[in-house]
């Protein structure tokens, strides 16, 4: 049996696994779900994260619970890559993979926050279309919110059921934008997250993360291997559960 530790995207929680979850458990393994700070269900509020572990916290104390000897697949979507570098960094141990769903993938030569800043720096107008950019924290210390529009998400949920679209619209909150004022400036270790062996699943048809732009990740910061669902949109697991359930479990057999 292998335990898998699953990270959300941001403005989404825990809720997004409610497919993946019961097909790996249903395959024989365990499945941990959780909701980053201010996410999903999490009572905290955004204002309440003022560095990248705090936002992460929750899912470092995930990993802190487990026994020594315990090792999880780790797997991250969309934003949730950010902060689930860095737990691979603090517990690189407890990591037998790390799998990148169409994900904000680190280096370990800048900081974490340069993968989110390049993309969102990349976008015209025309694309951000109702992507709402916010801020707060202190003028020595400013920090940026980010909250998905309805048409912005409908974008990343085209090939997605419609009814998994609506859920998202009732269930979307604001998250922080990884900026580098979040992350601070210091990039991941060699010895901690670049020690892990790490897996990209390309999603082929994803207006949320341009498939180029996941491709330029991978050629940034080159995994063990790429794997690829070609229809799926930015959200596999509500547009191509199953392929991603079957993609995560040959990860397991190959890395776990």
């Amino acid at each position: 049996m292998k335990h898998y530790v699953l990270v959300h995207g941001g403005c989404h929680g825990a809720w997004c696994w409610y497919k993946v979850k019961p097909i790996l458990e249903h395959s024989g393994h365990r499945v941990t779900v959780l909701d980053l700070t201010a996410s999903g269900v999490n009572v905290s509020r955004v204002e309440d994260i003022q560095t990248l572990e705090d936002y992460a916290k929750p899912l470092l104390e995930v990993l802190e619970s487990f026994g020594s000897d315990d090792k999880v697949i780790l797997v991250a979507h969309s934003l949730g890559g950010i902060p689930a570098a860095l737990a691979a960094d603090m517990f690189p141990s407890k990591i037998s993979v790390a799998v990148f769903v169409t994900s904000f993938m680190p280096d370990t030569t800048n900081p974490p926050s340069y993968v989110f800043e390049k993309l969102i720096g990349s976008i015209t107008e025309e694309e951000r279309m109702d992507l709402e950019l916010g801020s707060y924290g202190t003028s020595e210390h400013p920090l940026m919110t980010a909250f998905l529009g309805p048409n912005y998400l409908k974008n990343m949920y085209l090939l997605s059921p419609i009814e998994d679209y609506e859920l998202a619209k009732m269930l979307m909150r604001v998250a922080p934008a990884i900026t580098s004022n979040l992350t601070g400036t210091k990039s991941l270790t060699e010895q901690g997250y670049g020690s892990i062996s790490r897996v990209y699943i390309v999603c082929g048809e994803d207006k949320g993360i341009s498939v180029d732009f996941q491709r330029w990740m991978i050629e940034n910061s080159p995994v063990k291997e790429v794997m690829e669902i070609n229809d799926a949109d930015h959200m596999p697991m509500f547009s191509k559960p199953h392929e991603l359930c079957d993609r995560l479990l040959k990860i397991a057999d190959k890395y776990a």
